[in-house]
């Protein structure tokens, strides 16, 4: 019985040390940041924003709230898309600091209300308007001219939200919502997109200097180089994670990262993707673990079993 009582005291310490202890100190090292289930309302940036910032906020959210209501036509949004097209062409040239996304599946990964502020300011929508004293100079702003009225917004939108969806794969979504400014070189992914095969050196390092020039650009458009990603997903908490994508200046005040906009299923296929790259062995480890836990169970059996048998003429 003795054995028994010293197990139980380990495992009521193991347990008070992972559930109590380590959360709390966790919570005293990292403020806990409230999520809002990637849902764009603006209530997130309302409650962040300065006195002088805030009735702008207000008067910002409340109008893409009005245009959400409205029934966006498709066919006349597209028309007005091909407007976008010469910047979201998928041509990899960089404008204003960055590589304009590819639009291929915003409809799929981004939410409707996000896609509605981003054309409306993209600035306010990607929660960065501390950057400018006028939005208009962001990369995007011009899209303030092109689209001057609600119904022509909606119709965009709406566009997007049928035409430009579909099925996206974990990789098509990490490359569209983040691989622009993320490299990954555990999957030889950097911010112009999946390193080729070279057969000579000299090609290799052609494309290498045009990767430097492209990370310049991306630097000093964001005041420092964005991280690699490859083992983010295991550096940080998926809480962090979460909250961190949906809202960057809730962790991070200040910071020039923008808000992505992507739904929950958005974030799920970036999520997995990360995991894929960062930590593929997940589900092999997964599986395992049960019959590992089993076969230690049967050991300590084993262990008591023989033991008893051994000291049985010792008592």
């Amino acid at each position: 019985m003795r054995e028994l009582k010293i197990l139980a005291v380990v495992v009521f310490f193991s347990l008070l040390t992972y559930y109590l202890v380590e959360p709390y100190a966790h919570s005293q090292m990292h403020k806990h940041v409230e999520g809002h289930n990637f849902v764009y309302t603006g209530e997130a940036d309302i409650e962040e924003a300065s006195k002088e910032k805030k009735e702008v906020k207000e008067k910002f959210w409340s109008e893409v709230k009005t245009i959400a209501a409205l029934k966006g036509d498709p066919a006349t949004g597209e028309a007005g898309f091909g407007m976008c097209m010469g910047c979201h062409n998928g041509a990899g040239i960089n404008m204003g600091g960055v590589i304009p996304p590819n639009l291929d599946h915003a409809g799929a990964i981004y939410d409707k209300n996000y896609l509605i502020a981003l054309i409306k300011d993209p600035a306010m929508a990607s929660n960065v308007d501390h950057k400018y004293a006028d939005t208009m100079t962001h990369p995007m702003g011009s899209i303030k001219t092109m689209f001057t009225d609600n119904q022509s917004i909606a119709d965009v939108v709406a566009y997007l939200m049928t035409k430009k969806a579909g099925e996206v794969t974990p990789k098509e979504a990490y490359e569209e919502a983040c691989g622009r400014c993320h490299a990954m070189r555990y999957a030889k992914l950097t911010q112009l997109g999946e390193t080729p095969k070279f057969k000579h050196e000299k090609d290799a390092l052609a494309y290498k200097i045009k990767v430097i020039d492209e990370q310049d650009a991306v630097k000093a458009y964001m005041g420092k180089l964005p991280p690699d990603l490859s083992i983010m997903i295991r550096a940080r908490s998926e809480h962090f994670m979460e909250t961190f994508v949906e809202n960057p200046q809730s962790q991070l005040p200040g910071t020039s990262m923008p808000r992505t906009g992507l739904t929950e299923e958005g974030y799920a296929k970036v999520e997995a993707y990360l995991e894929e790259v960062g930590d593929p062995s997940k589900p092999k480890r997964e599986a395992v673990g049960p019959w590992v836990l089993g076969v230690f169970f049967i050991f300590t059996i084993l262990a008591y079993l023989w033991k008893q048998s051994q000291w049985r003429d010792l008592h």
